[in-house]
């Protein structure tokens, strides 16, 4: 019997060698791979880092400009209506509250009133390292106004009188409070030493029931101080508004750092008080200058002297810190100067 003749398969060559060709990448190329692998990574890194960092400068940057402007807008307010009695800027002001050399937010002969490092103290502040106190060698600027409550004078029974009833069923004015009474004749500074809100009726008398009190309960122009002073029958419809005064300073804020703060007086109750606010964070420095009538350039506090019924209007400069103390490409805080000019209202033509 003849048997089938085995036949091989096509030599496919060495087994042992085909399996040493299949086996992979060799330890050389592996390393190349992943030097190479590795400058990807550091350059993709590279430029996250990048970004990260230029992005935070830039948000950085906003927030700075976003004080800066908060800033200016909330001091402009202030500055802007220095001065102003609410019936005209004719500087017919009567004041009839009783001198005094602290009540600085009485001195309304000085509307506005700035204090320049290395000059006299502001006396309204406290420098100091604690919080709300003023930094010091810093300036500040003092502000009085009128602010708007909508009131009004109904009658006034006399000339000598030490009331007057209000337009209005009832207010939220209080005794002590200093209030302007103003028409287009004039206007006056009083204190209330009483207020009935069930008749609404406003009392200004003399005496030491409220303080500083008022030391006339005539409310003509000129003041004189005496019981019945300079005798004056404000009309109905007599315009009647509160007595703003602020201070605006840099000071320590909770946190250790610095802050554009602002001072406001409460003259309601027996006594003023006095109380600050932080307004805007990480403002590290503000530099003042003023502009006289008549002068060619604007001027520090120290050369205005005592002219500052004449100072009509106010250049401001802040320093500007970021809240990102890092973000900067020394890897410090970005800090900015910028620079606004306000003009008083009532004290241009």
């Amino acid at each position: 019997m003849n048997k089938r003749p085995h036949i091989c398969p096509p030599c496919t060559g060495n087994p042992v060698r085909s399996a040493k060709f299949s086996a992979g990448f060799t330890l050389i190329e592996l390393m190349i791979a992943m030097v190479l692998g590795l400058i990807v990574i550091a350059g993709v890194t590279s430029v996250f880092i990048a970004t990260q960092r230029s992005y935070r400068t830039n948000q950085a940057l906003g927030d700075v400009q976003d004080s800066s402007r908060v800033a200016f807008e909330l001091m402009a307010r202030d500055i802007r209506d220095a001065g102003l009695t609410g019936c005209g800027n004719s500087g017919r002001v009567a004041n009839v509250l009783n001198p005094s050399a602290t009540n600085w937010w009485a001195d309304w002969g000085n509307a506005v009133h700035g204090y320049g490092a290395g000059t006299v103290v502001d006396p309204a502040l406290t420098v100091g390292t604690a919080a709300g106190n003023q930094l010091t060698g810093t300036d500040s600027l003092q502000l009085l106004g009128a602010a708007d409550t909508g009131l009004s004078v109904a009658a006034t029974p006399s000339s000598t009188a030490a009331n007057f009833k209000l337009n209005d069923t009832t207010s939220d004015l209080k005794t002590g409070e200093v209030i302007i009474v103003c028409d287009p004749d004039h206007a006056t500074i009083v204190q209330i030493s009483d207020y009935n809100d069930s008749n609404v009726t406003v009392v200004h008398n003399v005496g030491n029931k409220v303080s500083p009190g008022n030391c006339s309960k005539g409310m003509g122009y000129p003041t004189v101080c005496s019981t019945n002073g300079t005798g004056y029958m404000f009309g109905a419809n007599s315009q009647i508004f509160k007595l703003a005064a602020v201070d605006w300073y840099i000071g320590t804020n909770p946190v250790g750092g610095k802050s554009l703060y602002r001072m406001t007086v409460d003259t309601t109750g027996a006594a003023p008080a006095t109380s600050s606010q932080e307004m805007v964070r990480d403002v590290t420095a503000m530099n003042l200058r003023y502009h006289v009538a008549g002068g060619a350039s604007f001027v520090d506090a120290a050369t205005v002297a005592a002219n500052w019924p004449t100072v009509d209007s106010v250049q401001v400069k802040l320093t500007l810190e970021s809240v990102d103390k890092r973000a900067g490409t020394d890897t410090k805080a970005i800090s900015r100067d910028f620079t606004a000019t306000t003009t008083i209202r009532n004290r241009v033509p």
